[in-house]
């Protein structure tokens, strides 16, 4: 079995979606500390002027807050509306946008349950089985350092290969994964270009949102295998 874990985030990047498709078992690390002006609420969108950020507030959102903790606000008009202005000619709106308006007006505000939706709703859509948990759900002893975490992880689901993001190369080493069992993998994403409605110039790593609006489903899930594992 493949493991994956990541931090859930609101309509992440392309990347984030294709570490989970690589995976067979992918857990949302939903009980850690919140990271400020980082990507677990926000991303980035194009617009007819450009690149757009959007955000979702998040109350008293702090550093020293788990996740699971915290609540987004239900100030989400203007996302929308953005998503909207932006987007309302794009060749699969009508059957995106309301899959998208769905997620950021869920009922249930936590920050870990609706960005995690983000991910969940997208393989729904393009109907990808996709297995997942919350490390929240987890029976294993939180005060254990980082990487101590991760072949826990692995050893409550009896996983031999835990794949990581290319940025975590510097930061995790395959001999101490190897060492517990584990074969330690990092997934880099080539450079990948589509046909973008808001620009004849390609703009790279914005929200999944756009791939969705601009793509087709078969086109989106063969985007989904094209990467490399190292």
């Amino acid at each position: 079995m493949t493991l994956a874990v990541m931090q859930p985030y609101l309509f992440p990047y392309l990347g984030y979606y294709q570490l989970a498709y690589c995976s067979d078992m992918f857990l949302f690390y939903d009980d850690v500390n919140y990271i400020k002006n980082g990507y677990i609420n926000r991303n980035y969108i194009l617009t007819k002027n450009g690149i757009q950020r959007f955000s979702l507030p998040i109350n008293s959102a702090s550093s020293f807050s788990k996740i699971n903790s915290l609540i987004f606000n239900d100030n989400d008009k203007k996302i929308l509306i953005a998503i909207k202005q932006s987007y309302s000619k794009s060749p699969y709106f009508s059957d995106v946008y309301p899959m998208i308006e769905d997620v950021f007006k869920s009922d249930n505000r936590n920050v870990a349950h609706l960005a995690s939706q983000s991910i969940i709703k997208v393989f729904e859509y393009l109907n990808i089985e996709f297995k997942y948990d919350y490390t929240s759900n987890l029976n294993y002893n939180r005060s254990l350092s980082a990487k101590e975490k991760l072949y826990h992880f692995c050893k409550i689901y009896n996983s031999k290969i835990y794949v990581n993001t290319i940025g975590g190369e510097h930061l995790y080493d395959k001999n101490e994964f190897h060492e517990y069992g584990i074969s330690l993998k990092f997934i880099m994403p080539p450079s990948i270009e589509y046909q973008q409605f808001n620009s004849d110039l390609f703009i790279p790593n914005l929200s999944m949102i756009d791939l969705l609006m601009n793509l087709s489903c078969k086109e989106i899930i063969k985007l989904l295998g094209k990467y490399n594992v190292k």
